[in-house]
């Protein structure tokens, strides 16, 4: 699965995962599992989740492209200095 170009969007990042699963031949079931544990968490545990369930060395630049949930820039882990 490509994750570099999707959409940054929770659902989309989830669709695009459903929808290459799918191609893949996983069951309805294994799909299910998957989204149910990356929607148990934050979009951090979200993208952690889909990314341990495909084969994508691309990752590293989504990782790069989303940055910070506070700034958008840094890639602070979720320790922005400009998280108020």
């Amino acid at each position: 699965m490509q994750l570099v170009g999707i959409d940054g969007n929770a659902f989309s990042i989830m669709g695009a995962f459903k929808s290459e699963a799918r191609k893949q031949g996983w069951t309805q079931e294994e799909i299910k599992s998957v989204l149910a544990e990356a929607m148990s968490g934050d979009y951090n545990h979200l993208l952690a989740t889909i990314v341990s369930n495909v084969d994508d060395s691309d990752f590293d630049d989504i990782e790069d492209e989303v940055g910070c949930e506070f700034c958008g820039d840094c890639d602070c882990d979720g320790e922005c200095e400009d998280e108020e």
